[in-house]
């Protein structure tokens, strides 16, 4: 099983460091896009023979159409790799993963031909079709997009999004960690070569990576393959952002052989977590020795 690890960062260079050096193999590849608004020079010291960074770096800001942008830059440079992957496993910063990187792989053969994303048809609880039937303009048009939140909000600013998505239904999820099978990888990149018009549609869209490629693969073929996404995140505060990780999150994951988790969007087995950060080594000490617990209680099994 080669996994393709495509990850979007723009801080937190310990974080991504460690998570390669727990996930690493002899059969994955991670290829890495730092936000060109970043300093790169923090990133220098990550190294290795399976390590690739991206040289065309885009400004990704948040809730924007450059996600996607930076997503399809990462999936189309493993796409073309010589390696062959058969899984691509999106992940978006400040993301450490739960097993280790053997484990992952042996969960991803044991599911061989299941495309992991969360998917829902809008509208939805938490996507409503005001989402993709408003218009957004990004932070490149500053003027147009402070006048458009206010026009946006007495509904002056409507879209007929089934017009403009021709025929395709809307559909929605977290956009911050999926995998996908090669097969469903490769459909992706060819829908949106070959249609320019649903670029520039999202493109002008609120949070677009929790639509775009939700809309295109909830129109595929693989629809009835799909499973809930397999990153925990702590969503219990119904903030706009997840909880932080921290000792109390850990204690939850390390008392389950398998972190399991059951809520809206089905249930299933987490491999991954968010959110953690630089800031807190402990925490990223505390879940390596958790990771080699359990492989060794593997083992001994």
């Amino acid at each position: 099983m080669k996994v393709a690890y495509l990850m979007l960062f723009h801080r937190d260079p310990m974080l991504l460091k460690r998570a390669i050096e727990r996930l690493s193999s002899e059969d994955c590849g991670f290829f890495v896009h730092v936000d060109q608004k970043s300093n790169i020079a923090p990133f220098s010291a990550i190294t290795g023979d399976n390590i690739f960074f991206c040289k065309r770096r885009i400004p990704v800001y948040w809730a924007e159409f450059s996600t996607v942008e930076a997503m399809l830059l990462l999936a189309q440079e493993a796409l073309n790799s010589s390696a062959n992957y058969d899984y691509f496993v999106f992940l978006q910063g400040s993301v450490y993963p739960l097993r280790s990187g053997g484990y992952i792989e042996r969960f991803l053969e044991n599911h061989r031909g299941w495309e992991f994303m969360d998917l829902v048809k809008m509208p939805a609880p938490g996507y409503p079709l005001s989402r993709i039937g408003t218009l957004s303009y990004p932070s490149r048009m500053p003027v147009r997009r402070f006048a458009a939140r206010t026009l946006a909000k007495v509904g002056l600013l409507r879209r007929d999004f089934r017009k403009q998505l021709r025929g395709l239904e809307p559909y929605a999820g977290h956009g911050y960690g999926w995998a996908l099978s090669r097969h469903a990888c490769q459909y992706l990149t060819d829908f949106v070569t070959a249609n320019p018009y649903l670029v520039e549609y999202f493109q002008k869209t609120y949070a677009p990576d929790e639509s775009f490629f939700q809309t295109i693969l909830g129109n595929s073929p693989f629809r009835p393959h799909f499973h809930r996404n397999f990153v925990y995140a702590d969503w219990s505060a119904k903030a706009a952002h997840p909880a932080m990780i921290n000792e109390e999150h850990i204690k939850f994951f390390a008392a389950q052989e398998k972190v399991w988790v059951e809520d809206e969007w089905d249930s299933g087995e987490m491999l991954f977590a968010r959110k953690f950060s630089d800031d807190r080594p402990d925490l990223l000490q505390q879940m390596d020795e958790m990771i080699e617990q359990k492989e060794k209680c593997l083992t001994h099994d």
